[in-house]
């Protein structure tokens, strides 16, 4: 495994930090999760749904194959555990606010001088400077919201929309792992840690990046169209006779124009004086996305893909969560890994996104149960089993 011999210690919940810790695991590292009693809020996210349906998978998702410990760092016992642990550590990850942990004693610098090639890594809502570092945030308020996220998604004239689960929040993780990256290449050219820093809100910014480049260079940006009224009338949504749903996105210019009004059985459009220019397609969009739409509802989508695929155009079905689950491609590109039920049997769970020919594992351990590490861990770290007893006694550990 391409990071094996790497420790990592993670003291952080939720999900940004943890999945970034989860990444590391897959490529090979030994990551050891840090609980405060009671454990990490998303192993209880399923805890009051009445469901016949066992297993917390949004946990496991972002814990799989870690060690985890139960410290209460509100004791000196359990902070001075934790300050041992980080001292043995490659990375230390957490998206515990600084105040807090400076109070702890967990602060990247105390933490440093006891371990000077420490890559430290501290995910917040709003980064580490400003009038705001200091607030709580979550991927809905900090990425999605005050990034803009939201505003630019929604379609003009409709409302704001929640995002779904952990949205922000794993393209935040993505952020992380590749900051942990880059720390622990330059450690190995000066033999020194640093710290990293991601935030949801930077993530946010930097997603719409696209967007907000415009909007930095000239002050204003376009609102996204709805589906009828698009700026490019066939790079829109379509639905067949069967009412499944795709999306065609043409090429730059104008030269998949002529190719897919043949392969929707409207060459006649081409010639058209309404959509003989680009302007003229833009000036009237909603006609002629009505023409399409028409085309597309007299077609079963298994004709309608056929002749995308054979015209070589760039489209893709609308797909449910159900079809993406069943989907042969998504398997294919390892975008799927098997994770270990604790049973003698695997169940499938969404894959790091990245692939390494020839070292990709394809199961990984099941998550852990909250402390079932701890007495070994504190063992590593040079504790006797008389200290780990006292430890437990003073209610410092779990």
């Amino acid at each position: 495994m391409l990071l094996q011999g790497l420790k990592v210690v993670e003291f952080a919940s939720y999900i940004a930090a943890p999945g970034a810790a989860c990444i590391l695991g897959d490529w090979g590292a030994d990551v050891i999760k840090v609980e405060r009693p009671g454990g990490d809020s998303m192993r209880h996210v399923f805890a009051d749904l009445k469901t016949e349906l066992s297993g917390n998978p949004t946990f496991d998702l972002d814990n799989r194959g870690k060690r985890a410990v139960v410290l209460d760092v509100s004791k000196p016992q359990g902070r001075e555990a934790l300050a041992r642990l980080a001292a043995t550590a490659d990375v230390f990850i957490t998206n515990v606010r600084p105040a807090a942990l400076k109070r702890a004693g967990l602060d990247e610098e105390t933490i440093r001088a006891a371990n000077p090639r420490l890559v430290y890594c501290q995910v917040t809502g709003y980064g580490l400077e400003g009038p705001d570092a200091h607030k709580p945030g979550f991927d809905v308020t900090a990425f999605w919201a005050r990034a803009g996220v939201a505003n630019m998604t929604a379609p003009k004239g409709m409302d704001p929309f929640m995002l779904r689960s952990g949205f922000g929040d794993h393209i935040t993780t993505l952020a992380t792992v590749s900051a942990i990256l880059a720390g622990l290449y330059e450690r190995e050219q000066t033999g020194k840690g640093r710290m990293v820093q991601t935030s949801l809100l930077a993530t946010g910014v930097y997603t719409m990046g696209s967007d907000l480049a415009v909007q930095l260079k000239f002050g204003r940006l376009a609102s996204i169209r709805t589906r009828e009224r698009p700026m490019n009338p066939i790079a829109t949504f379509f639905k067949s006779a069967d009412e499944r749903w795709f999306v065609h996105n043409p090429r730059g210019g104008a030269k998949d124009w002529p190719v897919f009004a043949a392969a929707a059985g409207r060459p006649d459009l081409v010639d058209d004086e309404r959509f003989a220019t680009g302007k003229a397609r833009r000036e009237n969009s909603a006609l002629l996305v009505a023409e399409f739409d028409k085309a597309f509802a007299a077609m079963p989508f298994e004709e309608i893909a056929r002749r995308m695929d054979e015209a070589d155009l760039v489209w893709s079905p609308v797909q449910t969560p159900a079809e993406v689950a069943a989907d042969p491609q998504v398997m294919a590109s390892g975008a799927i890994i098997q994770v270990e039920d604790g049973q003698g049997g695997t169940f499938p769970s969404p894959a790091a996104p990245a692939q390494f020919p020839g070292a990709d594992q394809k199961v990984r351990p099941r998550s852990p149960t909250l402390g079932e590490h701890t007495r070994q861990v504190l063992a590593e770290i040079g504790y006797s089993d008389d200290e780990i007893e006292a430890i437990f006694a003073a209610e410092a550990a779990a």
